[in-house]
């Protein structure tokens, strides 16, 4: 399993190029201190995010389909896709090309018309950011490596909703000791805690934070991620981790709003896991992109001696 993701196709997806890329930035930064290797897909497209999604699902099924033809034809086994809608939506491509004859059809009609293969399900698997470093390095290898510990720094692991649902996609979690679980997930506890990180204990490891009508209605996106900001903060939490940027930057823009709007302040602040590997491998936080942040974490950081 180990040898099979040191060098993985990479699938950034759209919004790691834009509001997330300082995820981008950490996620590569981390590989390299890892020696771990990451090939972006060549030519890569958005994979129907949830704009495409809920007006033809069969064609956000082809967007997501196209992505895995191009890892195939690069020679991948595995693609990468750190964001969690990129994620999801390329593992329910996987579910539906095996199990939808209507999302087969749209499939194979588009990419005849796109002059490329068919994606046939089951030639690419795709894995998270969480399952590349805990597969490709494990908390053993990664506690060896680390050169300044996140010992101290209280941290509330947030996975987001489209992680671990609809559980039928995801047919590798809940196979018992080693895999992830979708009640449960444990895999960023796991490295931040190899790390050095205290997790607190999180009842909204998987609580929506309102991300997809973010904009619709932005009253309802605030008072879910003030619900998660101040569940974290009676946990003990001073540092909420995130593995997915629509969730980042949701929990970063309520927070500013939640105090504006609704008088409620909250002072825990919101980073990337692999912002906080890539400190604890011993990379500065600009190099990680800590000052890309909209929940400005320094002097927290130096307190930790990470600044």
């Amino acid at each position: 399993m180990a040898g099979d993701m040191k060098k993985v196709g990479y699938y950034p997806g759209c919004a790691l190029e834009g509001t997330g890329h300082a995820y981008n930035r950490s996620t590569k930064e981390v590989g390299k201190a890892l020696g771990l290797d990451l090939v972006e897909l060549k030519n890569w497209n958005c994979c129907g995010a949830m704009e495409v999604k809920n007006i033809d699902p069969q064609v956000q099924t082809y967007l997501s389909a196209r992505n895995l033809t191009i890892a195939k034809d690069m020679g991948f086994e595995k693609v990468m896709a750190p964001c969690n809608g990129c994620y999801h939506n390329l593992k329910k491509a996987e579910y539906d090309l095996k199990n939808n004859a209507h999302a087969v059809e749209v499939n194979e009609r588009i990419s005849r018309k796109a002059g490329h293969a068919t994606y046939q399900p089951g030639q690419v698997e795709t894995i998270h950011a969480l399952d590349w470093i805990k597969n490709a390095i494990g908390e053993e290898e990664l506690a060896r490596r680390v050169k300044h510990s996140l010992k101290g720094m209280k941290v509330a692991n947030y996975y987001g909703c489209m992680y671990t649902r609809p559980r039928h996609i995801f047919p590798e979690k809940d196979k018992g000791p080693g895999s992830e679980s979708t009640l449960k997930p444990h895999f960023m506890d796991d490295l931040l805690g190899a790390a050095g990180a205290e997790n607190v204990e999180f009842p909204l490891k998987t609580a929506c934070c309102g991300g997809a009508h973010a904009l619709s209605d932005s009253d309802t996106s605030t008072k879910l991620v003030l619900n998660i900001l101040e569940t974290a903060e009676a946990c003990g939490a001073e540092v909420i981790a995130t593995e997915c940027p629509t969730c980042h930057t949701g929990l970063e823009m309520h927070q500013v709003r939640a105090e504006k709007v609704l008088g409620r302040k909250t002072k825990v602040k919101i980073l990337y896991f692999t912002q906080l590997l890539g400190m604890a491998l011993g990379l500065s936080a600009k190099k990680v992109g800590v000052n890309e942040l909209m929940s400005d974490p320094s002097d927290l950081l130096r307190a930790k001696g990470l600044g």
